[in-house]
Protein backbone atom coordinates (compact mmCIF):
# COMPACT_ATOMS: atom_id res chain seq x y z
CA UNK A 1 0.00 0.00 0.00
CA UNK A 2 2.59 2.50 0.85
CA UNK A 3 4.61 1.57 -2.57
CA UNK A 4 1.40 2.21 -3.70
CA UNK A 5 0.49 5.79 -2.50
CA UNK A 6 3.97 6.77 -3.35
CA UNK A 7 3.58 5.99 -6.97
CA UNK A 8 0.07 7.91 -6.92
CA UNK A 9 2.11 10.92 -5.66
CA UNK A 10 4.32 10.65 -8.51
CA UNK A 11 1.91 10.25 -11.03
CA UNK A 12 0.00 13.50 -9.60
CA UNK A 13 2.66 15.09 -9.31
CA UNK A 14 3.54 14.53 -12.79
CA UNK A 15 0.21 15.92 -13.81
CA UNK A 16 0.67 19.23 -12.02
CA UNK A 17 3.82 19.11 -13.74
CA UNK A 18 2.52 18.94 -16.58
CA UNK A 19 -0.44 21.47 -16.51
CA UNK A 20 2.26 24.12 -15.27
CA UNK A 21 4.15 23.21 -18.57
CA UNK A 22 1.18 23.47 -20.51
CA UNK A 23 0.80 27.32 -19.25
CA UNK A 24 4.79 28.32 -19.40
CA UNK A 25 4.20 27.14 -23.37
CA UNK A 26 1.24 28.60 -24.28
CA UNK A 27 1.91 32.24 -22.71
CA UNK A 28 5.45 32.40 -21.93
CA UNK A 29 8.23 30.46 -23.75
CA UNK A 30 9.00 33.29 -26.32
CA UNK A 31 9.31 30.92 -29.17
CA UNK A 32 6.80 28.65 -30.93
CA UNK A 33 6.16 25.07 -28.86
CA UNK A 34 3.28 22.53 -29.55
CA UNK A 35 0.83 21.66 -26.24
CA UNK A 36 -1.31 18.71 -26.45
CA UNK A 37 -3.34 20.35 -23.99
CA UNK A 38 -3.98 23.18 -26.03
CA UNK A 39 -4.31 21.40 -28.90
CA UNK A 40 -6.97 19.79 -27.37
CA UNK A 41 -8.73 21.84 -26.43
CA UNK A 42 -8.42 23.60 -29.77
CA UNK A 43 -9.68 20.80 -31.74
CA UNK A 44 -12.39 19.61 -29.43
CA UNK A 45 -14.12 23.56 -29.50
CA UNK A 46 -13.25 23.70 -32.95
CA UNK A 47 -15.57 20.77 -33.89
CA UNK A 48 -17.99 21.81 -31.91
CA UNK A 49 -18.19 25.35 -34.00
CA UNK A 50 -17.87 22.92 -37.08
CA UNK A 51 -21.03 21.18 -35.93
CA UNK A 52 -22.61 24.47 -35.18
CA UNK A 53 -21.62 25.99 -38.90
CA UNK A 54 -24.05 22.99 -40.44
CA UNK A 55 -26.28 24.83 -39.49
CA UNK A 56 -25.19 28.03 -41.57
CA UNK A 57 -25.99 28.39 -45.21
CA UNK A 58 -23.88 31.43 -46.02
CA UNK A 59 -20.43 32.62 -45.58
CA UNK A 60 -21.03 35.96 -43.35
CA UNK A 61 -22.90 33.22 -40.85
CA UNK A 62 -20.38 30.98 -40.64
CA UNK A 63 -17.79 34.16 -40.01
CA UNK A 64 -19.93 35.16 -36.77
CA UNK A 65 -19.74 32.03 -35.41
CA UNK A 66 -16.38 31.00 -36.32
CA UNK A 67 -15.14 34.81 -34.67
CA UNK A 68 -15.92 33.17 -31.06
CA UNK A 69 -13.77 29.95 -31.76
CA UNK A 70 -10.26 31.07 -30.44
CA UNK A 71 -11.51 33.56 -27.70
CA UNK A 72 -13.74 30.60 -26.28
CA UNK A 73 -10.77 28.29 -26.90
CA UNK A 74 -8.60 30.93 -25.18
CA UNK A 75 -10.58 31.11 -22.22
CA UNK A 76 -11.44 27.62 -21.81
CA UNK A 77 -7.54 26.57 -21.45
CA UNK A 78 -7.95 27.96 -17.68
CA UNK A 79 -10.60 25.78 -16.35
CA UNK A 80 -9.08 22.54 -18.05
CA UNK A 81 -5.83 23.17 -16.15
CA UNK A 82 -7.16 23.77 -13.22
CA UNK A 83 -9.57 20.58 -13.71
CA UNK A 84 -6.34 18.53 -14.51
CA UNK A 85 -4.36 20.55 -11.82
CA UNK A 86 -7.06 19.20 -9.22
CA UNK A 87 -6.78 15.61 -10.23
CA UNK A 88 -3.25 15.69 -9.78
CA UNK A 89 -3.45 17.41 -6.63
CA UNK A 90 -6.14 14.85 -5.80
CA UNK A 91 -3.65 11.90 -6.37
CA UNK A 92 -1.03 13.61 -4.09
CA UNK A 93 -3.31 14.21 -1.07
CA UNK A 94 -4.75 11.26 -0.88
CA UNK A 95 -1.33 9.61 -1.70
CA UNK A 96 -0.45 11.80 1.35
CA UNK A 97 -2.99 10.31 4.16
CA UNK A 98 -6.20 11.29 3.12
CA UNK A 99 -8.46 8.02 3.01
CA UNK A 100 -11.43 9.04 0.42
CA UNK A 101 -10.26 10.21 -2.93
CA UNK A 102 -13.50 12.32 -3.16
CA UNK A 103 -12.61 14.07 0.00
CA UNK A 104 -8.52 14.45 -1.54
CA UNK A 105 -10.66 15.98 -4.81
CA UNK A 106 -12.36 18.32 -2.62
CA UNK A 107 -9.23 19.57 -0.26
CA UNK A 108 -7.26 19.96 -3.97
CA UNK A 109 -10.22 22.22 -5.48
CA UNK A 110 -10.60 24.63 -2.17
CA UNK A 111 -6.53 24.77 -2.42
CA UNK A 112 -6.20 25.62 -6.31
CA UNK A 113 -9.29 27.94 -6.29
CA UNK A 114 -8.08 29.43 -2.94
CA UNK A 115 -11.40 29.01 -1.15
CA UNK A 116 -9.91 28.26 2.09
CA UNK A 117 -12.87 26.08 3.07
CA UNK A 118 -11.39 22.45 3.42
CA UNK A 119 -7.40 22.02 4.93
CA UNK A 120 -4.61 19.92 5.68
CA UNK A 121 -3.81 17.74 9.03
CA UNK A 122 -0.29 16.76 7.84
CA UNK A 123 2.82 19.16 7.25
CA UNK A 124 2.59 17.57 3.78
CA UNK A 125 -0.95 18.25 3.09
CA UNK A 126 -0.14 22.16 4.39
CA UNK A 127 2.84 22.27 2.09
CA UNK A 128 0.44 21.13 -1.18
CA UNK A 129 -2.34 23.72 0.06
CA UNK A 130 -0.08 26.33 -0.43
CA UNK A 131 1.75 25.00 -3.42
CA UNK A 132 -2.09 24.44 -5.21
CA UNK A 133 -3.25 27.97 -4.43
CA UNK A 134 0.19 29.21 -5.52
CA UNK A 135 -0.42 27.39 -8.90
CA UNK A 136 -4.47 28.40 -9.22
CA UNK A 137 -3.36 32.06 -8.59
CA UNK A 138 -0.09 31.73 -11.09
CA UNK A 139 -2.46 30.29 -13.87
CA UNK A 140 -5.29 33.45 -13.58
CA UNK A 141 -2.99 35.44 -13.54
CA UNK A 142 -0.92 34.30 -16.78
CA UNK A 143 -4.26 34.45 -18.65
CA UNK A 144 -5.45 38.05 -17.26
CA UNK A 145 -1.96 39.03 -17.97
CA UNK A 146 -1.60 38.00 -21.12
CA UNK A 147 -4.90 38.51 -22.54
CA UNK A 148 -3.44 42.39 -23.01
CA UNK A 149 -0.62 41.55 -24.36
CA UNK A 150 -2.52 39.48 -27.20
CA UNK A 151 -5.26 41.77 -27.97
CA UNK A 152 -2.10 44.57 -28.55
CA UNK A 153 -0.62 42.49 -31.18
CA UNK A 154 -3.84 41.78 -32.81
CA UNK A 155 -4.89 45.27 -33.46
CA UNK A 156 -1.36 46.38 -34.26
CA UNK A 157 -2.33 43.84 -37.19
CA UNK A 158 -5.48 44.78 -38.01
CA UNK A 159 -4.71 48.37 -38.33
CA UNK A 160 -2.34 47.49 -41.66
CA UNK A 161 -5.04 44.66 -42.67
CA UNK A 162 -8.03 48.03 -42.58
CA UNK A 163 -4.84 50.29 -44.27
CA UNK A 164 -4.37 47.75 -46.85
CA UNK A 165 -8.30 48.27 -47.56
CA UNK A 166 -7.78 51.87 -48.98
CA UNK A 167 -4.96 50.84 -51.34
CA UNK A 168 -5.86 47.05 -52.83
CA UNK A 169 -9.44 47.30 -52.09
CA UNK A 170 -12.00 44.45 -50.63
CA UNK A 171 -11.12 41.44 -50.98
CA UNK A 172 -7.52 43.00 -51.53
CA UNK A 173 -6.07 42.82 -54.50
CA UNK A 174 -2.54 42.61 -55.87
CA UNK A 175 -3.71 44.24 -59.66
CA UNK A 176 -5.94 46.62 -57.66
CA UNK A 177 -3.31 47.67 -55.38
CA UNK A 178 -0.61 48.42 -58.50
CA UNK A 179 -3.42 50.12 -60.14
CA UNK A 180 -4.33 52.65 -57.45
CA UNK A 181 -0.89 53.61 -56.93
CA UNK A 182 -0.63 54.42 -60.57
CA UNK A 183 -3.63 56.35 -60.94
CA UNK A 184 -2.39 58.44 -57.92
CA UNK A 185 0.83 58.87 -59.73
CA UNK A 186 2.19 57.00 -56.42
CA UNK A 187 4.06 54.07 -58.53
CA UNK A 188 7.88 55.04 -57.05
CA UNK A 189 6.09 55.43 -53.32
CA UNK A 190 6.08 51.31 -53.17
CA UNK A 191 8.80 50.72 -51.77
CA UNK A 192 7.67 52.91 -48.74
CA UNK A 193 4.33 50.19 -48.63
CA UNK A 194 6.74 47.11 -49.03
CA UNK A 195 9.22 48.61 -45.80
CA UNK A 196 5.50 49.01 -43.46
CA UNK A 197 4.67 45.48 -44.75
CA UNK A 198 7.97 44.15 -43.95
CA UNK A 199 8.20 44.80 -40.40
CA UNK A 200 4.81 43.90 -40.69
CA UNK A 201 5.61 40.31 -41.43
CA UNK A 202 8.02 40.23 -39.06
CA UNK A 203 6.17 41.14 -35.74
CA UNK A 204 3.05 38.65 -37.45
CA UNK A 205 5.61 35.46 -37.46
CA UNK A 206 6.77 36.60 -33.75
CA UNK A 207 3.56 37.03 -32.05
CA UNK A 208 1.84 34.26 -33.99
CA UNK A 209 4.44 31.67 -33.50
CA UNK A 210 4.68 32.71 -29.64
CA UNK A 211 1.01 33.25 -29.03
CA UNK A 212 -0.96 30.42 -31.64
CA UNK A 213 -4.38 31.71 -30.76
CA UNK A 214 -3.28 34.98 -32.41
CA UNK A 215 -3.46 33.09 -36.06
CA UNK A 216 -7.50 32.21 -35.61
CA UNK A 217 -8.56 35.51 -34.32
CA UNK A 218 -10.60 36.93 -36.98
CA UNK A 219 -11.22 40.44 -38.42
CA UNK A 220 -13.83 42.32 -37.38
CA UNK A 221 -14.91 43.11 -40.88
CA UNK A 222 -15.88 39.58 -42.32
CA UNK A 223 -14.29 40.32 -45.39
CA UNK A 224 -10.96 41.10 -44.01
CA UNK A 225 -7.85 38.61 -43.32
CA UNK A 226 -4.56 38.92 -42.35
CA UNK A 227 -3.73 35.82 -44.41
CA UNK A 228 -6.16 37.52 -47.81
CA UNK A 229 -4.08 40.82 -47.14
CA UNK A 230 -0.68 38.93 -46.88
CA UNK A 231 -1.22 37.46 -50.67
CA UNK A 232 -2.13 40.67 -51.70
CA UNK A 233 0.90 42.58 -50.50
CA UNK A 234 3.30 39.71 -51.62
CA UNK A 235 1.56 39.29 -55.20
CA UNK A 236 1.60 43.60 -55.51
CA UNK A 237 5.52 42.86 -54.59
CA UNK A 238 5.91 40.18 -57.38
CA UNK A 239 4.38 41.98 -59.69
CA UNK A 240 6.40 45.24 -59.51
CA UNK A 241 9.61 43.42 -59.33
CA UNK A 242 8.67 41.36 -62.49
CA UNK A 243 6.90 43.12 -64.64
CA UNK A 244 6.61 46.90 -64.02
CA UNK A 245 8.82 49.21 -65.38
CA UNK A 246 10.41 50.70 -62.17
CA UNK A 247 13.16 53.56 -61.90
CA UNK A 248 16.71 52.21 -62.18
CA UNK A 249 18.47 51.93 -58.80
CA UNK A 250 22.51 51.85 -58.88
CA UNK A 251 24.35 49.47 -56.47
CA UNK A 252 26.69 52.74 -55.23
CA UNK A 253 29.03 50.16 -53.06
CA UNK A 254 30.86 49.10 -55.86
CA UNK A 255 29.79 50.80 -59.11
CA UNK A 256 27.95 53.36 -59.30
CA UNK A 257 27.80 53.90 -62.71
CA UNK A 258 27.67 49.98 -64.15
CA UNK A 259 25.99 47.73 -61.38
CA UNK A 260 22.54 47.59 -61.24
CA UNK A 261 20.58 45.95 -58.46
CA UNK A 262 17.11 45.16 -58.17
CA UNK A 263 14.98 48.41 -59.86
CA UNK A 264 12.91 47.82 -56.20
CA UNK A 265 14.93 46.39 -53.84
CA UNK A 266 12.53 46.68 -50.48
CA UNK A 267 10.36 44.85 -52.56
CA UNK A 268 12.36 41.62 -52.69
CA UNK A 269 13.30 41.94 -48.69
CA UNK A 270 9.02 42.62 -48.16
CA UNK A 271 8.71 39.44 -50.00
CA UNK A 272 11.63 37.29 -48.48
CA UNK A 273 10.28 38.41 -44.73
CA UNK A 274 6.74 37.70 -45.81
CA UNK A 275 7.37 34.11 -47.12
CA UNK A 276 9.87 32.86 -44.03
CA UNK A 277 6.81 34.57 -41.90
CA UNK A 278 4.26 32.17 -43.64
CA UNK A 279 6.57 29.37 -43.54
CA UNK A 280 6.78 29.32 -40.04
CA UNK A 281 3.77 30.52 -38.74
CA UNK A 282 2.40 26.92 -41.31
CA UNK A 283 5.01 24.59 -39.72
CA UNK A 284 2.66 25.41 -36.51
CA UNK A 285 -0.03 23.52 -38.39
CA UNK A 286 2.45 20.31 -40.64
CA UNK A 287 1.71 22.63 -43.48
CA UNK A 288 3.77 20.93 -45.99
CA UNK A 289 6.17 23.05 -48.39
CA UNK A 290 9.38 22.28 -50.17
CA UNK A 291 12.42 24.27 -48.78
CA UNK A 292 13.85 25.28 -51.71
CA UNK A 293 11.25 25.38 -54.51
CA UNK A 294 12.56 26.05 -57.72
CA UNK A 295 10.52 27.54 -60.74
CA UNK A 296 8.97 26.03 -63.34
CA UNK A 297 10.13 23.18 -61.78
CA UNK A 298 7.95 23.18 -59.07
CA UNK A 299 4.49 25.04 -60.57
CA UNK A 300 2.29 27.60 -58.50
CA UNK A 301 -1.13 27.73 -58.72
CA UNK A 302 -1.81 31.31 -60.98
CA UNK A 303 -1.71 30.24 -64.64
CA UNK A 304 0.18 31.59 -67.37
CA UNK A 305 -2.97 33.33 -68.78
CA UNK A 306 -4.19 34.61 -65.46
CA UNK A 307 -0.80 36.27 -65.36
CA UNK A 308 -1.31 37.58 -68.83
CA UNK A 309 -4.55 39.03 -68.31
CA UNK A 310 -3.81 41.05 -65.10
CA UNK A 311 -0.62 42.38 -67.77
CA UNK A 312 -3.00 43.37 -69.66
CA UNK A 313 -5.55 45.11 -67.28
CA UNK A 314 -2.24 46.91 -66.32
CA UNK A 315 -1.68 47.83 -69.59
CA UNK A 316 -4.48 49.36 -70.27
CA UNK A 317 -4.57 51.53 -67.36
CA UNK A 318 -1.47 53.08 -68.27
CA UNK A 319 1.08 51.17 -65.89
CA UNK A 320 4.61 51.23 -67.26
CA UNK A 321 5.42 47.64 -68.15
CA UNK A 322 8.65 45.70 -68.93
CA UNK A 323 8.35 44.41 -72.66
CA UNK A 324 9.58 40.92 -72.22
CA UNK A 325 6.27 39.53 -70.71
CA UNK A 326 8.13 35.43 -70.46
CA UNK A 327 11.01 36.97 -68.64
CA UNK A 328 8.31 38.64 -66.83
CA UNK A 329 6.21 35.27 -65.75
CA UNK A 330 9.10 33.54 -65.01
CA UNK A 331 10.41 35.97 -62.40
CA UNK A 332 7.06 36.61 -60.74
CA UNK A 333 6.99 32.58 -60.33
CA UNK A 334 10.41 32.69 -59.03
CA UNK A 335 9.32 34.66 -56.26
CA UNK A 336 5.30 33.01 -56.00
CA UNK A 337 6.40 30.04 -55.60
CA UNK A 338 8.47 30.42 -52.26
CA UNK A 339 5.14 31.24 -50.52
CA UNK A 340 1.94 29.64 -52.98
CA UNK A 341 1.12 26.45 -50.98
CA UNK A 342 1.86 28.51 -47.32
CA UNK A 343 -0.76 30.86 -48.03
CA UNK A 344 -3.43 28.70 -49.31
CA UNK A 345 -3.06 26.11 -46.35
CA UNK A 346 -3.13 29.16 -44.03
CA UNK A 347 -6.51 30.66 -46.31
CA UNK A 348 -7.71 26.93 -45.53
CA UNK A 349 -6.91 26.75 -41.82
CA UNK A 350 -8.26 30.01 -40.79
CA UNK A 351 -11.28 29.98 -43.46
CA UNK A 352 -10.39 33.35 -44.73
CA UNK A 353 -13.23 34.88 -46.94
CA UNK A 354 -12.56 34.28 -51.12
CA UNK A 355 -9.67 36.57 -52.29
CA UNK A 356 -8.39 36.73 -55.83
CA UNK A 357 -4.76 34.66 -56.40
CA UNK A 358 -4.94 33.61 -52.14
CA UNK A 359 -8.30 31.91 -51.02
CA UNK A 360 -9.60 31.12 -54.24
CA UNK A 361 -7.90 28.09 -55.21
CA UNK A 362 -5.84 24.95 -53.46
CA UNK A 363 -2.27 24.97 -53.21
CA UNK A 364 -0.23 23.31 -55.77
CA UNK A 365 1.81 20.92 -53.31
CA UNK A 366 1.37 20.26 -49.49
CA UNK A 367 -1.81 22.04 -47.66
CA UNK A 368 -3.06 21.38 -44.48
CA UNK A 369 -3.20 18.25 -42.67
CA UNK A 370 -6.72 16.82 -42.49
CA UNK A 371 -7.27 17.32 -38.97
CA UNK A 372 -6.89 20.71 -39.00
CA UNK A 373 -9.30 21.19 -42.38
CA UNK A 374 -12.43 23.05 -41.28
CA UNK A 375 -15.65 20.69 -42.68
CA UNK A 376 -15.46 20.55 -46.41
CA UNK A 377 -19.19 21.96 -47.14
CA UNK A 378 -17.47 25.42 -45.34
CA UNK A 379 -14.83 25.80 -48.15
CA UNK A 380 -17.04 27.51 -50.39
CA UNK A 381 -17.70 31.12 -49.37
CA UNK A 382 -21.43 31.92 -50.44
Amino acid sequence: MALLRVAVFLFGLYIVGSTVASAVRTFVLPRSAGDRIASFVYSYSRRLFDYRMRFSDTYAQRDRIRALLSPVSLVALLPVWLVIASLGYAAMFWASGIDSFYDAWVLSGSSLLTLGFAKGDTFLQTLLTFTAATIGLILVALLIAYLPTMYTAFSKREVAVNLLAAGAGTPPSAIELLLRYNRLGRLDELSKLWEVWESWFAEVEESHTTLSPLVFFRSPLPEHSWVTASGAVLDAAALSLAAVEMPLIPNIQTAPQAHIVYRDPQAALCIRMGYLALRRIGELFQVQHKRKPSFPEDSISITRAEFDAALDKLTAAGVPLKPDRDAAWQDFGGWRVNYDSNLHALAELVMAPEAPWSSDRDPVFGGLPDHFKPLKNHAKKN
